[in-house]
């Protein structure tokens, strides 16, 4: 086949997933909808010991103003990623940052600089309507717009810090290191990875929360002895302001060796008593001590190689470049556009395998909420999660296509039965003193 054809055979498949994607997410959208809808008005029989109907609503209403919103948020990606791509838009920022530039190492970190600025800059209003809007309607958001307006910035200046050192350092091995640029290129992301997970709550996340240790308490104390039946390591437990931000709760552990802590939202120690705290705990425990973390690692480090290794010949192929809507440079590097093509057309196949790492996510969940059963008070765990989906305006009706297809966690019922701690025979959660620090 002449590269021609190739390049037209491309662009048709390009568009076809592209249109049947964008398809296959609004029907899903639609789907999930209907069902929450057609479930507004009746709270599940087993939860109806410990979920008002008026919360069940509030959820209900709550998913489907996201669904909705969500909607216009897929058609404007879709027609942005139609306009970078087969409507020329790469190919006249290309143009532009080439004459203005040049097309050495340092005009080639100016495109992917401008093109990352230009898609920031559009997401930009969708964010502040997801934030000050939709957020905000459902009494979730308590950013103000000048705390909205330092976090803007502070994740500015830290992805410049961070990404633009490592952009030079990939174009630069894509310049120098021959054919098997991609497998130098995969071994400096990963290790960069790595170096993150470590730093990310040491330096990073403290420039956008305060972090507190974990007061002496009742809290404290059964964390501890938790991590000590465990055989678990820490290297501290802390309260992290998340109120300032969001009136959403949660928990997580963060980090690797020596940095790997605990962080509880402050939200979440007003919401959950001790031992359902304990058991929320014992959870996260359980990914690590059934390897989740390093099992989603190594997909994630096996994926990326994979992904890194199709680039390195996509990249020489001159029908890559034509099909999406790009003239590739004849004298000069085409790194740059590489990169930024296929950053564009991964998500556009990517959707369509989606429910694999849903399903192995999913799997995950149940499993460390079996470890936790077996270290903690499954009774109580079941409380803090009914907790969590009230008060956190989770649905407890989705439709089951749509969680094949995008839920990272089991849906509510599922998880209870379970372990065993279905609302119908526990107490409501309102009974539980909120834990004090």
């Amino acid at each position: 086949m002449s590269p021609q054809h190739l390049a037209l055979a491309w662009s048709a498949l390009f568009a076809a997933a592209l249109i049947g994607g964008t398809a296959l997410k609004l029907w899903l959208a639609q789907r999930q909808q209907r069902h929450v809808l057609a479930h507004r008005d009746a709270v599940p029989a087993p939860f109806r010991a410990s979920i008002s109907l008026e919360a069940h609503q509030k959820a209900a209403d709550y998913t489907v103003a996201k669904l909705r919103f969500g909607l216009w948020t897929t058609l404007f990606s879709a027609m942005i990623v139609l306009v970078w791509t087969l409507e020329g838009g790469l190919q006249l920022l290309n143009g532009w940052v080439s004459a203005t530039f040049g097309t050495a190492l340092g005009g080639q970190l100016a495109l992917l600089v401008a093109f990352a600025v230009i898609g920031s800059l559009l997401d930009l209003p969708w964010e502040v309507a997801r934030t000050f809007g939709l957020e905000s309607r459902f009494g979730f958001n308590r950013l103000t717009p000048r705390m909205f307006v330092v976090d803007l910035l502070k994740n500015a200046l830290v992805g410049a810090v961070l990404m633009l050192p490592l952009a030079l350092l990939v174009l630069w091995i894509m310049q120098v290191a021959g054919g098997w640029w991609w497998l130098w290129a995969w071994a400096g992301l990963t290790a960069f990875s790595l170096l993150m997970m470590v730093a990310y709550p040491l330096v990073i996340a403290p420039l956008f929360n305060k972090f507190q240790p974990l007061p002496d308490g009742e809290v404290k104390t059964r964390a501890q002895a938790l991590m000590q039946r465990c055989d678990f390591a820490l290297s501290g437990l802390f309260v992290m302001d998340g109120s300032r931000r969001s009136a959403h709760a949660n928990a997580y552990f963060t980090g690797m060796g020596a940095a790997r802590r605990v962080v509880l939202f402050d939200t979440l120690l007003g919401q959950l008593s001790p031992a359902q705290i304990e058991g929320v705990l014992a959870h996260e425990v359980g990914h690590y001590k059934r390897h989740h973390i390093l099992k989603r690692m190594g997909v994630m480090f096996g994926v990326s190689l994979a992904g890194f290794a199709l680039l390195g010949w996509l990249s020489n192929q001159v029908w890559f470049y034509v099909g999406l809507g790009v003239m590739p440079n004849l004298f000069a590097p085409n790194h740059a556009l590489a990169l930024i093509l296929f950053s564009l057309a991964l998500p556009v196949f990517g959707v369509f395998f989606s429910p694999l790492g849903a399903a192995t996510s999913r799997k995950h969940e149940f499993e460390a909420d079996a470890y936790a059963a077996q270290h903690s008070d499954a009774r109580a765990l079941g409380e803090a999660l009914v907790t969590l989906y009230r008060d956190n305006a989770s649905t407890l009706t989705p439709d089951p296509i749509y969680v094949r297809f995008y839920y990272s966690h089991p849906p509510a019922l599922q998880r209870l039965e379970r372990l065993g701690a279905l609302p119908s025979s526990i107490a409501p959660s309102s009974a539980h003193t909120p834990a004090t620090a």
